[in-house]
């Protein structure tokens, strides 16, 4: 069998490979946004409140904490960096 990683979808060819979890979302479908804190250089990634209305989180070495408010007036960006 090949390696997942060797097989390369094309458009319009159909899927070969199962379809994945949609963009910014981990394998149980939780919404998140990407997020390098510049205060540790340290990546996070950055879920979703259970209200839906903000992405909460905390650099994992200093614990700062990250808010993103959700709105109509937002951007589709999914990586960030917190300074």
């Amino acid at each position: 069998m090949a390696d997942p990683d060797d097989i390369v979808d094309i458009p319009g060819l159909g899927a070969s490979r199962p379809a994945e979890p949609a963009a910014g979302t981990d394998s149980a479908g939780r919404p998140f946004i990407s997020v390098l804190f510049d205060c540790c250089g340290a990546y996070q990634r950055v879920y979703r409140n259970a209200a839906g209305t903000e992405y909460v989180g905390w650099c994992p070495k200093c614990m700062r904490k990250v808010v993103a408010r959700i709105g109509a007036d937002g951007v589709d960006q999914r990586f960030f960096r917190a300074r």
